[in-house]
């Protein structure tokens, strides 16, 4: 089958960037070995999704494997893979699918440098179990030797005024003067770049970066790991592109970038969000952005009525009958 054009293409003096719409497995074997210092990508969870087959785990797993092997062979050297999962559902039992995919990429002789848990404080709400509200990221790298730009993302020290209280150090600052390594929970909250917990909302319908994309990356949860990652002009590929956060993500922060997507129309929303983005006009949350906190005067954060009556009344059951 002959792969199809790039849905978009634009190539400036310096960067390259393009959205294939193709087959991921199709694309991958069209594209040169070691091209990639970053590939990041949520691949389909299996949960029967508009755009994805549900299948048996198992069947699921012999497909993605073979996709990874596809795209460790066009990982440098110094590259990172990044990979966001979150939970497979069957009849009511969890099956958590970084478990399983550590074992596809140990195959493949990779190591694990970070399993980040990506925390947000809105999902669905289940019945019969705990409501999930998290999901993780395995960082693996190809070979000891790779790229890690911890400055890109320091925090600022909870104390930075610590010193050193022993040795040839003793009264001077103990700390880094760029801030600290960050925690590997990644929680949206207030102030993300001011603590050393990261804070990254998920993308639901009061997001300004909302498309019609039902699992849709953050363009902040992506650019932490193109900064800390790769270096300017480096190569960054997402197999499973969706709206085209990963390619904005590293066009915004200049890098060169494939993504490749099956879904024509998804491919068109990537198409329109980049050129938005080119021209000054795609909506993103800053990345330092404070997430609304209800007032006590929000109408939404009072208990209604009728819930407190009923809590009374279950309390004067409990202790007077």
């Amino acid at each position: 089958m002959k792969a199809k054009e790039p849905l978009f293409e634009f190539i400036s003096n310096e960067l390259n960037y393009q959205i294939k719409n193709d087959d991921c497995l199709s694309a991958l074997r069209k594209i040169e070995d070691e091209k990639f210092d970053l590939i990041i990508t949520s691949p389909p969870y299996n949960v029967g999704k508009s755009y994805e087959t549900k299948t048996s785990i198992e069947k699921y797993l012999e497909t993605q494997d073979e996709i990874i092997s596809e795209l460790i062979r066009t990982l440098s050297k110094k590259g990172s893979i990044c990979w966001q999962v979150g939970n497979y559902v069957d009849k009511g039992e969890i099956f958590p699918l970084d478990i399983y995919y550590y074992q596809i990429f140990k195959k493949y002789g990779l190591k694990l440098r970070n399993r980040i848990i990506w925390h947000f404080g809105h999902g669905l709400h289940a019945s019969n179990r705990f409501s999930g509200r998290y999901e993780t990221i395995l960082w693996f790298t190809k070979s000891d030797d790779y790229i890690f730009n911890l400055d890109n993302v320091r925090v600022p020290s909870k104390y930075p005024g610590k010193l050193h209280f022993k040795g040839n150090k003793k009264g001077t600052p103990s700390g880094n003067p760029l801030g600290k390594n960050p925690s590997d929970i990644w929680e949206i909250i207030a102030n993300d770049w001011e603590t050393a917990m990261w804070n990254i909302p998920n993308v639901k319908s009061n997001h300004p970066e909302k498309t019609a994309h039902p699992c849709q990356f953050p363009i902040e949860l992506v650019e932490r790991c193109v900064l800390a990652l790769t270096d300017e002009s480096s190569w960054v590929l997402d197999p499973f592109a969706g709206v085209g956060t990963t390619v904005i993500a590293s066009i915004k922060n200049n890098r060169n970038a494939i993504g490749i997507e099956k879904e024509e129309k998804y491919c068109d929303i990537a198409k329109e969000r980049i050129n938005d983005l080119k021209e000054g006009n795609l909506k993103m949350r800053p990345i330092n952005k404070t997430i609304h906190v209800p007032s006590g005067n929000d109408k939404v954060s009072q208990v209604p009525k009728e819930w407190l009556e009923l809590q009374f009344v279950n309390v004067n059951e409990k202790y007077h009958t």
